[in-house]
């Protein structure tokens, strides 16, 4: 297993997407190691995407997107859930890849299919808001060989009142996964 590099993430967002997927999602935390093999993302393309929370500019909240790449944005939603994004591109340009499923490697408990249920599987919630992925404690890593499997676009699920960004392919899973949150 080999941690990501910074330039991974400082690169164009779609392309972070695609090639997250078949990455393994590492948090060790209480003496036990989570591991998840990432099976579908969502792209969200910075400031201009309407679908993107930094579409409303730089707030206390999303100010980890306008940050530097290779850092975990983690918000609260409904009361209920946290979500994991990973920052991409340049900082101040507000891009991030949001993990919506993971298919469980290791000390993972509970259902992993949608992006809620992967953080609380994964014990991931606000106090990993922006941290680097390049640390010891939590990060994404590649196999020493990664695997080959096909690459379905989909739109984004949820995100309606974003208008035309509603509508554009965004989403992406590994083809006949059992993990991914929706077809």
């Amino acid at each position: 297993m080999q941690k990501l590099p910074r330039d991974f993430y400082d690169r164009e967002t779609i392309l972070v997407a695609r090639e997250l997927l078949g990455k393994l999602l590492v948090h060790r935390a209480g003496g036990i190691e989570r591991v998840g093999r990432i099976v579908e993302v969502e792209a969200y393309l910075g400031a201009h995407d309407r679908a993107a929370h930094s579409s409303k500019g730089l707030t206390q909240r999303t100010k980890t997107m306008f940050g530097p790449p290779g850092h975990a944005y983690v918000y609260f939603i409904y009361g209920m859930y946290h979500c994991m994004n990973v920052v991409t591109e340049r900082e101040g340009h507000a891009s991030a890849v949001l993990l919506r499923a993971v298919e469980p490697v290791k000390n993972i408990e509970g259902r992993t299919c949608g992006p809620g249920l992967l953080c609380k599987a994964m014990r991931i919630d606000r106090r990993l808001n922006a941290h680097d992925l390049l640390s010891d404690d939590f990060f994404i890593a590649t196999l020493a060989r990664d695997e080959a499997f096909t690459i379905v676009k989909r739109p984004r699920i949820g995100v309606d009142y974003a208008g035309r960004w509603a509508a554009r392919n965004l989403r992406f899973y590994i083809k006949g996964n059992a993990f991914i949150s929706r077809p």
